[in-house]
């Protein structure tokens, strides 16, 4: 992925075109942004995209500057090992707006990082659009204060989200999921493969896309499978998640491969759901995308024991799994930190493949959960207010 180039930030004297700056600081948000860049494009021409993100947002026309794989990091603790790479991410972004000011700055979750070059661009008088919105609701819920001075409108994608602003007077409007478009074209939930008895079960393990989550969660998923598979007749179906290091995972499942019926699938989540009766699956939005192709969903989570600490004492909410905060219920079994243990996954994954009844009430719930979500044209809705920004119209 480049590095910034000077020559990049000036934009010509008689340039009629507007400047979009993104910001995307992880794989998700890569995706996201992508697919907005995509619609924006479909509405208006003369649109030029630069900014902070992956390889989804590279191919979608936009100049990365820096490349997000040097940002991404989960936990507190776990940030001190990429500081120096946030700290050279945030200063090539505000040199960006300095230099370039673009007409419009759109930041997508990554709420630490972003709500900083978001007062840069608030000194600079640059609109700033924030899509997907950091989670205030669930802990920090004094940040509202800071978004209300620097943003000049949140889009969002979880319904109660939406009244949580609207309660702060801050300008806001719920797009939708924008995952409900990567399945619009099929029925949801689409039918998945049945628990026969003439068939094993498929089990699919997704860790993440981060390195340390891969090197936290993927050990101990793989643990888990080696009990199971000591008990019944079992495979498994590991994913690479885009952007994943791809040999770590390889790695990590190398001395695994003699005694388990084990895939490496280096098509994604999607690919994994379609093949599998359920996934234990790291806490995030591949839990939610799980929901809504219709696959059973056991969400594991390990931070350090500092971060963990910090975070139970800040953290709001009843439930972590997106899947059980829309539903608001736990819907889906939840294994965080201490709980996350080989012996208690295995055991929660036999429970459910050993009760079918179990597995179809999950999918049942699932509906209901794709129903809150709104219908699929996120990335639309977003560009639309992203295209009144442009204009000086209010969304």
């Amino acid at each position: 992925m480049p590095a910034m180039v000077l020559s990049s930030l000036m934009r010509p004297p008689n340039d009629k075109s507007h400047c979009i700056f993104m910001i995307a600081g992880e794989a998700s948000g890569d995706l996201h942004g992508a697919n907005l860049v995509k619609a924006l494009k479909r509405k208006k021409q003369n649109i030029v995209f630069s900014g902070i993100g992956g390889k989804a947002m590279q191919d979608a026309g936009v100049e990365i500057v820096v490349d997000a794989a040097t940002l991404s990091v989960v936990g507190i603790t776990e940030v001190l090992s990429k500081l120096p790479g946030i700290l050279g991410g945030m200063a090539a972004a505000k040199s960006f707006l300095k230099n370039a000011r673009p007409d419009l700055l759109i930041l997508i979750d990554f709420p630490d990082f972003n709500l900083r070059i978001a007062s840069v661009a608030k000194k600079l008088h640059i609109p700033v659009l924030f899509y997907i919105s950091p989670q205030i609701w669930a802990w920090r819920s004094g940040r509202v204060t800071k978004i209300g001075r620097l943003v000049d409108h949140i889009a969002v994608i979880l319904p109660f989200e939406a009244t949580f602003y609207r309660k702060h007077h801050i300008p806001v409007t719920f797009v939708g999921h924008p995952l409900l478009d990567e399945f619009k074209d099929r029925p949801i939930p689409f039918p998945g493969p049945l628990l026969e008895k003439s068939h094993p079960p498929v089990i699919g393990l997704l860790p993440g896309s981060r390195e340390s989550e891969i090197f936290r969660l993927l050990p101990v998923m793989l643990q888990a499978a080696r009990i199971l598979s000591r008990q019944m007749d079992i495979r498994f179906v590991v994913s690479m998640a885009p952007g994943a290091p791809h040999d770590a995972i390889k790695a990590l499942c190398l001395p695994f491969q003699d005694e388990l019926r084990l895939e490496i699938d280096p098509d994604g989540a999607r690919s994994v759901f379609a093949k599998t009766h359920l996934v234990v699956a790291a806490s995030g939005t591949v839990t939610l995308e799980a929901a809504i192709a219709g696959t059973p969903v056991v969400i594991i989570y390990k931070v350090s024991p500092i971060s963990y600490r910090l975070g139970k004492a800040l953290i709001k909410v009843k439930h972590i799994g997106l899947v059980n905060l829309i539903a608001d219920r736990e819907i889906v079994p939840e294994l965080i930190q201490d709980r996350a243990s080989p012996e208690l996954i295995a055991e929660t994954v036999l429970k459910l493949v050993n009760t079918p009844s179990a597995l179809d009430a999950i999918r049942r719930a699932f509906v209901d959960v794709r129903n809150r979500l709104g219908g699929p044209g996120a990335s639309s809705r977003v560009a639309d207010i992203a295209l009144n920004m442009l204009e000086g119209h209010t969304p």
